[in-house]
């Protein structure tokens, strides 16, 4: 299961966040998420989606350039990735240090994350 804290700009109430992917078949998942809000106490967010896999075609929704920068400091990696989002014809920013993620867009929309 992957759990994270969330933190983003437009409500400022911290949020925990949990995932699980389970196999169905070779070709077939279902992924279940949902998140708590600590500044109400109550879950704030479920989903549950199948995801199926078609070999033949090919996914679209964003170009992205990511680089990685292994030991920037002793046991620290960073990760800079720009991108841009083809349905919402929107670019973004990723700055990602080990457990830490920043994401934001030309918006001003912006998330800070920490996975456990």
């Amino acid at each position: 299961m992957e759990t994270s804290l969330r933190l983003s700009g437009g409500c400022g109430a911290l949020r925990i966040h949990t995932k699980e992917k389970f196999l169905i078949s070779p070709k077939t998942y279902m992924q279940v998420h949902g998140e708590v809000d600590t500044g109400v106490g109550a879950p704030s967010y479920f989903s549950a989606l199948l995801h199926f896999f078609y070999p033949d075609k090919k996914s679209r929704g964003a170009a992205e350039f990511s680089w990685s920068i292994f030991n920037f400091q002793r046991d620290q990696d960073v990760r800079l990735k720009v991108g841009y989002e083809l349905f919402e014809k929107v670019p973004y920013l990723q700055i990602r240090e080990n457990n830490w993620t920043l994401n934001a867009d030309i918006y001003g929309r912006w998330n800070l994350r920490f996975d456990l």
